[in-house]
């Protein structure tokens, strides 16, 4: 083979490559590449810091779902027996989730702010009306996906007879068109995401540092397309996301030097308590 043939044999070879790369990795997407650590069945996690490409979104957590692997479930502290709103530690240890994670927003007396139902019952206050955020979960009607982000701007949703029996309202912040729905007010806080991919896919997201939420869009916009809507769950000292350390068989450390299972056992961090969590289980 002259030195033509084998610069373009070459060039074949890597692109064949490449691309069998992109599709065999589960990490690896056109925009930016995620390192996943599988916990569970259904459960992978990683310690993202996309620094090129969103210089001013700070680390983050970050839990890979599969839905028809696991099971979501809404928790409010009124209707669990609580006469206070516990921390997150204790929401775990009541629960028995390996996976739990703040809801959406409340008022000061606990109440939450938006649609919220728990095993099929309404237990929030009306919808509101700008939030078009919507996780739904564990449908009631067969041939329907296990767990969704919906967008209330163009998907309905029945509040007299939900085809979901959790559900959680919140801030839309990317829909399926690539627009970002929350304005660019610069105001920093933690936060906490939810987001559904093309696979069908549930990601839960839980920033190390603070950061405004418009630029979580632009971040996850520009490099990560196989997010196909996600939404802003409360921020803030309320952005809370434990994983129990008994899943981990080995632990990792991040750039910092970080422990992952003490970052996402939330043993670094300090919290407040939650009127409300969603939990996360085996099928």
């Amino acid at each position: 083979m002259n030195s033509s043939g084998q610069w373009r044999y070459s060039v074949v070879r890597w692109i064949g490559f490449a691309v069998t790369t992109l599709f065999v990795l589960p990490g690896v997407c056109l925009g930016q590449h995620i390192s996943w650590e599988r916990l569970s069945e259904g459960l992978m996690v990683s310690v993202w810091k996309p620094i090129h490409s969103c210089p001013t979104v700070p680390t983050m957590l970050v839990v890979d779902l599969d839905p028809e692997r696991t099971r979501f479930s809404v928790h409010n502290y009124a209707q669990e027996g609580f006469t206070q709103p516990p921390k997150i530690g204790e929401w775990q240890h009541r629960t028995g989730h390996p996976l739990v994670f703040n809801a959406g927003l409340f008022r000061e007396n606990f109440t939450y702010l938006g649609l919220l139902y728990q095993s099929g019952r309404s237990v929030g206050s009306r919808r509101h009306s700008s939030w078009k955020g919507l996780f739904v979960a564990e449908p009631t009607a067969i041939g329907v996906k296990k767990a969704r982000v919906l967008d209330l701007a163009s998907d309905t949703f029945d509040e007299q007879r939900p085809v979901y029996g959790e559900v959680a309202q919140a801030l839309m912040l990317l829909d399926q068109s690539g627009k970002i729905r929350v304005r660019d007010s610069g105001k920093y806080a933690y936060q906490t995401i939810v987001a559904e991919t093309e696979r069908g896919h549930i990601l839960v997201f839980k920033s190390l540092g603070v950061v405004p939420l418009y630029d979580i869009g632009r971040c996850f916009k520009e490099t990560l397309p196989t997010i196909r809507r996600a939404m802003a769950m409360d921020g803030g000292s309320s952005s809370d996301l434990r994983i129990v350390e008994s899943l981990w068989e080995k632990d990792l450390h991040s750039q910092e030097g970080d422990s992952w299972k003490s970052l996402f056992s939330g043993s670094t961090s300090f919290h407040i308590p939650l009127p409300t969590v969603i939990g996360v289980s085996p099928r």
